[in-house]
């Protein structure tokens, strides 16, 4: 039986101001009469919503803003009531929703893990026991005896998740709250996490838009759109739909942005034409095969001539992370950009990236690494590979390694197997 039921969830919103006083007896009195009653315009935050969750599952539920994920989990910890449909819960919740906000700023931190203990439920003899463990995760131990009114707006949210991810229960309900505090905390965030996930066994849904942590965390995500599960499946799959979605979404507003970019003033190096070969165009998107070679042929204009240029070539992902870079210098020496119109030829042998949707981005320099010219997002291509060879790709990783392995068998008779790795390095 499944830990969570969601069935035909449906939450509707009305939009607008809040009605006057004027405008409520108006509505009663058109009730009376039998007449049709001005109502505001209703929204959907949740448009019939059906998934289960089994016990110990770790789902991700990602969508771009307004996606209704937030809403979603509010009804889940029963924060919320549902317009139509309903949500079955079974076992104890523990929700890390806005964590941090009902903190008291009255109140020491010492104070407050008592406070917000109690209403999540957990006995006090249970947080004594515990407090020199939350006290030590939150780091606070210097200010745990001060107001939390003289804590900054990290430590207050570092106090509230060491407290939330304390709680023993069933379900942990996560709102993005794994970017909390600084680099270093934020990694004890996560590594807490994992804890509870791998050591505990909980059922987890935890909601975020950094996708690649949540499809290296989650063994199932579901794609919110509108308020509609769009896709529910393995994260490799609901990652590479999210990606391609984003990468149509924002294409027209890098667009934008080069055209203003041009308008400030023209740069000493100018891109003017990038070909690829070895391609298909499917949907207007360029499509390389995985493990192929990718062909380049730049146009670069030069306003004027360039001694000892070093040419940057890279490619990002639809988070615009550069996921991998190459340098002219890398393999040759400087070189001379003539006045005029240049023809740069680049390939890169054996494109080991995950399959997805990736963005060219091009930088030119001068021997003290001043920018002339370039951009991000030039063109786009999509990695590809065939449907029946993704089962054999490994998930949760941005690139592959160039392996050859060899196995051999010692003896016959003897259980014994060693491999040796080695690695082409291009």
């Amino acid at each position: 039986m499944p830990i969570i039921e969601v069935n035909h969830l449906t939450k509707e919103y009305q939009l607008g101001h809040i009605t006057s006083l004027k405008e409520n007896v108006l509505n009663v009195l058109r009730r009376l009469s039998r007449r049709p009653i001005h109502e505001r315009e209703k929204f959907k935050a949740l448009d019939d919503v059906t998934f289960h969750v089994e016990e110990g599952e770790v789902v991700g539920i990602i969508g771009h803003n307004g996606a209704g994920k937030s809403t979603l989990l509010k009804h889940l910890a029963n924060i919320s009531k549902p317009t139509k449909g309903n949500v079955i819960v079974r076992g104890s919740v523990a929700p890390l929703i806005e964590v941090g906000a009902g903190v008291n700023p009255e109140l020491t931190g010492r104070e407050n893990i008592f406070l917000n203990g109690s209403i999540l439920g957990m006995p006090k003899k249970v947080i004594q026991q515990k407090l020199d463990e939350i006290i030590a995760f939150s780091e606070l131990e210097q200010f745990i005896d001060t107001p939390v009114k003289r804590y900054s707006s990290g430590m207050a949210v570092k106090l509230g998740f060491s407290i939330a991810t304390s709680i023993e229960a069933d379900i942990l309900i996560v709102d993005e709250v794994l970017a909390v505090g600084d680099i270093a905390f934020q990694r004890k965030c996560i590594n807490r996490m994992e804890t509870l996930i791998k050591n505990e066994g909980r059922t987890v849904l935890i909601v975020g838009h950094n996708v690649r942590q949540l499809e290296r965390m989650c063994s199932r995500m579901i794609l919110l759109r509108q308020g509609q599960v769009e896709l529910d499946g393995t994260p490799g799959q609901v990652s590479k739909l999210f990606f391609d979605e984003s990468t149509a979404k924002s294409q027209s507003q890098l667009q934008q942005q080069a055209q203003t970019k041009s308008r400030k003033g023209p740069e000493e190096v100018e891109v003017r034409e990038i070909e690829l070969a070895s391609c298909q165009e499917i949907n207007g998107v360029k499509s390389v095969p995985l493990f192929s070679d990718l062909n380049f042929r730049i146009k670069l204009y030069c306003r004027h001539a360039i001694k000892n240029a070093e040419i940057n070539i890279g490619l990002h992902n639809a988070e615009m992370i550069f996921v991998a870079k190459a340098s002219s210098l890398m393999q040759a020496d400087p070189v001379d950009l003539a006045a005029g119109e240049n023809i740069i030829e680049v390939t890169i042998p054996g494109i080991s990236l995950s399959p997805g949707p990736y963005g060219l981005g091009i930088g030119v320099y001068d021997w003290s690494r001043r920018p002339l010219g370039g951009g991000t997002n030039l063109i786009t291509l999509s990695i590809d590979v065939k449907p029946e060879h993704l089962p054999q790709l490994p998930e949760g990783t941005l690139t592959y390694l160039p392996v050859t392995w060899n196995f051999a068998t010692r003896e016959k008779h003897e259980q014994y197997r060693s491999f040796h790795n080695t690695y082409n390095w291009v």
